[in-house]
């Protein structure tokens, strides 16, 4: 099986335990909001790793399809989002393999 997948933005970031749930809130209505305007947002995956950071994955089918919907990031909606994150970065990759 053949991914439709073929950029993925990796953010990385630490969300106060008190705020997740109101991140979490945030964080899909950013997703809600990108997805409406721009199909190419395949998949989202919010793992939280064991010192209590979060890497946040989002596969795009191309990298015109991601760089589309980067306007949407300076949304209120994805300011509100972000705004509960401390420690953020952010890097892009190109998928190679996906078994």
């Amino acid at each position: 099986m053949q991914s439709t997948v073929a950029v993925v933005r990796v953010h990385t970031y630490v969300v106060e335990p008190k705020n997740l749930a109101e991140f979490l809130t945030r964080r899909t209505a950013v997703i809600d909001l990108i997805r409406a305007a721009h199909p190419g947002l395949v998949a989202t995956r919010l793992i939280r790793l064991e010192d209590g950071s979060y890497t946040d994955l989002w596969s795009w089918e191309s990298m015109p399809a991601m760089a589309a919907a980067f306007p949407l990031a300076q949304s209120p909606e994805a300011a509100a989002a972000w705004s509960l994150t401390s420690n953020s970065s952010a890097s892009t990759g190109e998928l190679i393999t996906d078994h």
